[in-house]
């Protein structure tokens, strides 16, 4: 009888994503009370978006290669650990300046969790069912944000705003020292028999590893096209964590009346990113190629995104958020099926460098757009049109989802196995 091990590792990858976007979200839960403590204009929140974005791209930039050379157990270990410390540290800052600082921090750290993720799912799931691995990691994007409000809310309007930064914080240590006991690689975990370990092994392609200098890998389309989804993407997700509560009371709500309608926004995401993540793997036990799963997924995702453009006619914040919702979900969906094709298309050994090369671009796009939406809201407020900056986003919002997956067929057209011409291992 087979053992199914590797459905832990999904769950301790599910776990981390999850811890993850609870520590980057409550940032965005607590400006409210925040920009009220601290003074804070549009811009400046804008600016402390832009330090966590800056610090995110420079870890990409290093993360990828990291995880590559130590392996996923050490570096997501690492990773995690890292940005639990720097998650507690913003519960004792006392400026504006030290909140750059330790959100700065944070991102760093955050940087490779994808990379780290994608390599251990690389390592333990055959391809055809990579991208459900995937689909339930990414969707700890929307859990997180779903136990956010609640946990977060409660501790804040029961304590202080500086104990919730320190108690969600402390969550990760957790989680790492179940980390550094429950992970290995398959064939050298005990908890993994013959049957597993061949199901492994055989439902993976035959690729030869070979050792490619980054400057290589930036010579193949494949790696752009990841590169550009991620840039013209990322930034949309970082919009709706870090600005969708300040939406909502621009909308007419209160600090503590914004914990129902966030909890209602992301348990719709979560239910649309859970179920939709079997999808592509569905296609292929299907007999389709790789190829069409992937694409088919992508592009039906994209035709529940563009309502988002229309939200400037709903005039009911609970039609707004439930439109808002379906696009977050059909995003993540998305976003997993994008991570998969780095392992479609790529060999295991350089898997972590082409994560941490498209996580770059996310970055960039997000610490562009921080700034950029910070500037437009700031402006729109202070002309006292605060929903109409709100609108124009949105536009942007479908538009450039649209746009990044066009690119990306484009430039990965077949989604085919990337040569090189080096050492073999």
């Amino acid at each position: 009888m087979r053992t199914n091990y590797r459905y832990t590792i999904m769950g301790l990858l599910f776990l981390a994503t999850t811890i993850n976007y609870i520590d980057r979200q409550i940032i965005g839960l607590l400006k409210p009370i925040l920009e009220v403590e601290f003074q804070w204009t549009e811009k400046d929140y804008g600016d402390i978006v832009f330090w966590f974005q800056l610090m995110y791209a420079i870890g990409f930039v290093l993360s990828g290669r990291f995880m590559d050379k130590v392996g996923a157990k050490i570096g997501y270990g690492v990773a995690v650990f890292v940005w639990s410390l720097a998650a507690m540290l913003n519960g004792f800052v006392k400026t504006t300046a030290g909140f750059m600082g330790a959100r700065g921090a944070l991102g760093f750290a955050e940087a490779g969790s994808f990379p780290a993720a994608i390599k251990a799912i690389a390592d333990w799931f055959p391809v055809k069912e990579r991208s459900l691995a995937t689909g339930i990691m990414v969707s700890g994007s929307t859990v997180g944000p779903l136990i956010g409000p609640a946990l977060v809310l409660y501790i804040a309007n029961h304590y202080n705003w500086q104990a919730a930064f320190i108690v969600t914080g402390a969550i990760g240590i957790v989680w790492v020292i179940a980390w550094c006991f429950l992970y290995s690689k398959p064939q050298d975990s005990p908890r993994v028999n013959a049957a597993e370990l061949n199901h492994i092994i055989s439902g993976q392609p035959a690729i030869t590893e070979v050792k490619v200098p980054v400057l290589q890998l930036l010579t193949k389309k494949a790696t752009w096209g990841y590169f550009l989804a991620n840039f013209l993407t990322d930034c949309i997700w970082w919009f709706y964590l870090f600005w969708m509560p300040s939406y909502l009371t621009s909308n007419g709500l209160t600090v503590k009346e914004i914990a129902f309608p966030m909890t209602v926004f992301y348990a719709i995401t979560a239910v649309i990113s859970i179920s939709g993540g079997w999808l592509s793997s569905y296609f292929i036990k299907r007999g389709w190629t790789v190829n069409s799963s992937r694409k088919a997924t992508m592009f039906m995702c994209v035709a529940l995104v563009l309502p988002v453009t229309l939200i400037q006619f709903s005039h009911d914040i609970w039609m707004s958020v439930f439109i808002v919702a379906v696009a977050a979900g059909s995003q993540t969906i998305w976003k997993g099926v994008l991570l998969t094709t780095v392992s479609d298309q790529f060999p295991k050994s350089v898997v972590g460098s082409v994560s941490g090369i498209g996580g770059f671009g996310g970055a960039i796009g997000g610490m562009l757009a921080a700034k950029g939406v910070g500037m437009l809201l700031q402006g729109y407020k202070v002309a006292n049109n605060l929903q109409g900056g709100y609108s124009l986003i949105f536009i942007g919002c479908g538009t450039l989802f649209l746009t990044a997956t066009i690119v990306f067929h484009l430039l990965s057209p077949k989604l085919e196995k990337v040569k090189f011409k080096e050492e073999l291992i």
